[in-house]
């Protein structure tokens, strides 16, 4: 596949089912995220007619660090979303959100493939902290076989841990 081609999302996402904590597995880097973060967490909670994100880990202090966004679907699939981590005042600025494409989701809702049409971003997400060697590779080869450059993923350390915003030193 071309880096050009659109990227596919999944058809539908039942956004219920989609909500509760996920365990990243994989991720490729950003730079808003400390690339040696452990027991990295994103848990999504109803909001009204949007999905409040809360993403936490541990940084390479030891330090909890975990920061609060909101995720809007763009269109009925529900696979397309934008979010923005900035204040409630300023999240109607438009050129702060980013894209949130579910690229794959197993029937269970389990395990979560997520991208971005740019196909910079990329993270494998588990319900558990651990995920099958076999299956890890399988997702992420589907992954690079849409265009996903996987020479620089990051893999975390997971304990199991979850924080929430209420454990933040803040």
């Amino acid at each position: 596949m071309k880096m050009n081609e659109d990227l596919k999302t999944v058809a539908h996402v039942d956004l219920q089912r989609y909500l509760g904590t996920w365990f990243e597995i994989a991720r490729k880097p950003m730079r808003f995220e400390d690339a040696t973060a452990r027991d990295i967490t994103a848990t999504y909670e109803r909001d009204g007619d949007a999905v409040r994100v809360v993403n936490s880990c541990i940084d390479a202090d030891g330090k909890v660090d975990v920061a609060v966004g909101q995720a809007r679907p763009v269109d009925a699939s529900n696979a397309k979303l934008e979010v923005t981590f900035l204040p409630q005042g300023l999240r109607w600025i438009p050129f702060a959100k980013g894209d949130y494409w579910i690229l794959r989701v197993d029937d269970e809702y389990r395990t979560a493939l997520v991208g971005e049409p740019g196909r910079k971003y990329l993270w494998l997400l588990h319900r558990t902290p651990r995920m099958d060697f076999a299956a890890k590779h399988e997702w992420l080869e589907f992954a690079r076989m849409r265009g996903y450059d996987l020479g620089d993923v990051i893999y975390p350390s997971q304990s199991g841990q979850v924080h929430r915003e209420a454990e933040a030193a803040d």
